[in-house]
């Protein structure tokens, strides 16, 4: 039995459908192809800037090296050797530091880190916690001042305004003498039937 509501599809019909499907593949590849392309490319910025970065950071951890080496010196000069020795290891352990950040790249930085994290995941947490607090803090003390400059910019001026005393009301027949209660401060007697 054949459905008298859908004819029978045509050959034509059917190319077209078929060519239709194959332009919507080649389309949905291409927009693949794009995407890994920015993929790869943001991949590539991002380990630049890592690489960058880490020996910048290590120039001057670098820098601190020397820094402790000239403080031990100079605690050598005045007598205390055992504070020498802490500088001198110190020293040491930030040019190791430094040499570290200096020569590695992204990769092996990022492979570190992750080995890291599987060895001490608890010192990862308490890391992420740490950074959590510092940044609640910051954004608390920022919001807090965003809005007391906007309270500041937004307020109106309030402007004291002297006012005087109000006259006492005195009825039309009723009228006042110049000069009544001017010295002594005190309110002016009526004066009657003028």
């Amino acid at each position: 039995m054949t459905d008298a509501t859908n004819p029978p599809a045509t050959p034509q019909a059917e190319e077209q459908e078929s060519g239709v499907q194959e332009k919507a593949q080649e389309v949905a590849d291409q927009a693949q192809e794009k995407a890994q392309e920015a993929g790869a490319k943001a991949q590539d910025m991002l380990r630049e800037q890592v690489d960058q970065r880490s020996t910048q950071a290590g120039e001057k951890v670098s820098g601190t090296a020397g820094d402790l080496h000239s403080v031990s010196e100079e605690l050598r000069k005045q007598g205390k050797e055992t504070p020498a020795k802490l500088a001198d290891q110190a020293a040491e352990r930030t040019e190791q530091l430094g040499s570290y950040l200096s020569e590695s790249d992204a990769d092996r930085l990022l492979s570190d880190l992750e080995e890291f994290g599987r060895r001490r995941p608890w010192a990862v947490l308490a890391g992420g916690v740490v950074a959590g607090i510092a940044a609640a803090r910051f954004l608390k003390a920022s919001s807090q001042n965003r809005y007391q400059g906007r309270v500041r910019g937004e307020a109106p001026t309030r402007e004291v305004q002297t006012s005087t005393p109000p006259q006492p009301v005195v009825p039309p027949e009723v009228g006042v003498a110049p000069g009544a209660g001017e010295r002594t401060g005190a309110p002016a007697e009526p004066v009657l039937g003028r």
